[in-house]
């Protein structure tokens, strides 16, 4: 499935002096199966971007082509585009109404007429590929912790069997497990399912470290559209629009400055963990147990965020220094 956007603009509150343009003449193109992350400040126009997709809003002007076909079209059925691309908000409780998870998962599937047999085998499937199981099926969303919440959530619209799955913001609030365990889930279903990913997130380890590619909004303009490697190589234009790299990326460039020779399209800790060991091996001739256990200082240093991403390379940094030539033991 593909969708293409054609000079997209949306205005709220068109016509009146309220008015606030939240895009502006956006070209887009999003081909069947790919990973894409959306990143910007508050306000840049990320979510308006989303609900575009999903026809949830009407662009001012524009055309939205899905799989060849205006969805601006008279004749366009918008129910079809919505069971194609399905949308999960960024606070589930918003998304949640029924009084049991297995109800609220069956509630898409219900609404497109469709057996009671074959709802519930939905639902079902739904519930099991994002990892709840029957024990859950008669508690209340309500009852759930924020990342159950989004599993079920996520599981609803599954069950709708869309192509496309947008995802708007759906760590935030969840501490590091959370947020692991919600992007894992994600990953499996764009690996095992073939959907077609779009990731709107504020954590630039989060898309560095999933996304194949990333498209940055600002002020309602698509600013930035490559690879994660090939964005972050602008990071002080993102600093110049209120974003920035990963911390990791920031640690590497210093390291460079320092004379250390690595890659400066570094995204991710566990890359940067890895360089450095090679570095450390080719000077000191050791074997790769005794670097592994230099390198402990942070393997996992991704899922606890900035300050740990920071110090886990600025460790690693020291043994890398220490093997230039400016100290010799470890």
């Amino acid at each position: 499935m593909s969708i293409i956007l054609d000079k997209i603009n949306y205005s709220y509150s068109e016509g009146t002096a309220y008015q606030i343009q939240a895009l502006k003449n956006v070209n887009l193109e999003i081909k069947d199966g790919q990973f894409i992350g959306v990143i910007g400040h508050t306000g840049s126009g990320k979510s308006t971007l989303t609900q575009l997709l999903n026809g949830l809003l009407k662009a001012t002007s524009g055309h939205i082509y899905v799989d060849g076909e205006d969805i601006y079209d008279e004749d366009y059925d918008m129910k079809k585009l919505r069971n194609k691309v399905g949308l999960v908000f960024q606070y589930p409780d918003h998304q949640l109404f029924e009084t049991t998870n297995f109800e609220d998962v069956c509630f898409g599937p219900k609404n497109l007429g469709l057996p009671k047999e074959e709802i519930e085998k939905r639902a079902k499937e739904a519930l099991d590929m994002v990892g709840l199981d029957e024990s859950f099926y008669k508690q209340s969303p309500f009852d759930l912790s924020g990342g159950q919440k989004r599993r079920v959530a996520i599981a609803g619209v599954l069950a709708m069997k869309p192509e496309v799955l947008i995802l708007d913001e759906p760590t935030a609030g969840l501490d590091p497990k959370g947020r692991d365990d919600i992007l894992g889930l994600v990953q499996k279903l764009h690996n095992e399912q073939g959907l077609t990913i779009i990731l709107v997130s504020h954590s630039m380890e989060d898309v560095a470290r999933y996304v194949s590619r990333l498209v940055v909004m600002n002020h309602g303009e698509k600013v930035f559209d490559g690879t994660p490697k090939e964005v972050f190589r602008h990071y002080k234009e993102l600093e110049a629009i209120g974003l920035a790299a990963p911390q990791i990326t920031y640690v590497v460039h210093k390291l460079i400055d320092k004379g250390i020779p690595l890659d400066p399209d570094i995204t991710t800790v566990e890359e940067a963990k890895n360089a450095i060991l090679k570095i450390w091996r080719e000077k000191n001739g050791k074997s790769s147990g005794n670097a592994a256990q230099v390198s402990t200082a942070g393997a996992d240093s991704e899922n606890a965020g900035h300050g740990n991403a920071a110090g886990t390379a600025s460790g690693n940094a020291d043994i890398t220094e220490k093997t230039a030539g400016e100290e010799k033991t470890c």
